[in-house]
């Protein structure tokens, strides 16, 4: 098992917060900022190291969300996803994030038609109430 975490964080207009991954596993796809979890780290540590690296942004995690288990090339990624609120930096791609942008709910479900999300993203997070609220 290989620990990771992710971030589920919206904005003051509910909009969603992606990275189009830079790096396998999902080059080219949309995903949730996040990544492994290195030794001697806490999970909330992790998830704000990983979206400074990520994302530039500046974060409080918060309650854990749900997890996910995903195939991985020498194992299997165990991801923990927190809830987490923006409290500074500017919204810039970095480390192995292609892109980074707040997503509408229209665009979300428009980048899952077209298979541009990672593989069962909309639907963990449909189950956890927690794609992108307008």
């Amino acid at each position: 098992m290989i620990r990771c975490v992710g971030a589920i964080v919206h904005d003051a207009a509910g909009l969603l917060l992606l990275i189009k991954r830079g790096s396998e596993p999902g080059r080219g796809r949309w995903s949730l900022p996040g990544g492994r979890v290195e030794p001697g780290e806490t999970d909330s540590e992790a998830v704000v190291r990983e979206l400074q690296e990520e994302t530039g942004l500046d974060v409080r995690p918060g309650e854990l969300i749900g997890s996910v288990r995903r195939p991985a090339p020498s194992g299997v990624f165990e991801i923990f996803d927190y809830a987490c609120v923006v409290v500074g930096g500017s919204l810039r791609a970095g480390d192995d994030a292609a892109d980074a942008d707040w997503v509408n709910l229209t665009d979300f479900d428009t980048m899952e038609r077209h298979g541009e999300l990672v593989d069962e993203l909309a639907t963990t997070l449909r189950e956890w109430r927690a794609v992108p609220r307008h």
